[in-house]
């Protein structure tokens, strides 16, 4: 990442609520990272955006709770986020995607045009991999750019050192890189502007204010 620029501010957070969870040590290892590569980390938690479940008429009669609006503002002061979310069932954990389904009523919609770098940890051989594909629909819909590169740490119970680094130095490499061009990606956009491309998901809904989904 170049020093000539202001660093790139990134919100890192676990999309587990369990304290010894394997995702928030991998989170944790990220924004160790991300900060020796240059970057700015905003660290939270997961507990910091989860909610009710999500309720129209809640949200039509009381407005967005305050636990979305945290998410919404904390998206909104950074340059992109990083995830390292848990694998349930072979999908996304259902509070993560509560909260993702609340924040985005906010407007205008907080995850439109964001970066997004997905990571998981489990003790599985798949490393919680296809959790993260599923993570990636409703954020792309929503117009965040996804890294294309996702990082899973198979068998993670046995992945870390006493120090809380990647006890294999080919994995350990290889988070780091892919730490580095995300890192990179994002200073890109930020710094040249004319390289984004606005695009939108179309349905065929005709616009009406119910359907409209591109701002």
């Amino acid at each position: 990442m170049s020093t000539s620029q202001r660093p790139v501010r990134l919100l890192v957070f676990s999309a587990s609520l369990r304290r010894e969870s394997l995702n928030t040590r991998l989170a944790s290892l990220a924004e160790r990272v991300i900060t020796r590569l240059g970057g700015t980390v905003d660290h939270a938690a997961m507990a910091d955006f989860a909610c009710a479940p999500y309720d129209a008429e809640m949200l039509e009669r009381e407005g967005l709770p305050p636990a979305p609006e945290a998410f919404r503002q904390r998206i909104e002061a950074n340059d992109g986020f990083v995830i390292a979310a848990p694998e349930y069932n072979a999908s996304m954990p259902g509070l993560l995607k509560n909260s993702i389904d609340w924040t985005s009523r906010a407007r205008p919609q907080p995850f439109n045009e964001k970066h997004a770098l997905l990571l998981s940890a489990s003790p599985s051989m798949v490393g919680g991999n296809r959790g993260l594909w599923a993570l990636r629909v409703p954020l792309e819909h929503l117009g965040t750019r996804v890294y294309p590169d996702m990082f899973s740490l198979a068998q993670a119970h046995r992945a870390f050192d006493a120090d809380g680094g990647i006890t294999d130095a080919t994995l350990a490499q290889r988070f780091e890189g892919t730490l580095r061009g995300f890192l990179d990606l994002v200073e890109a956009s930020i710094n040249y502007p004319c390289a984004k491309k606005a695009w939108f998901e179309f349905l065929g809904e005709r616009p009406d204010p119910l359907t409209e989904r591109a701002e």
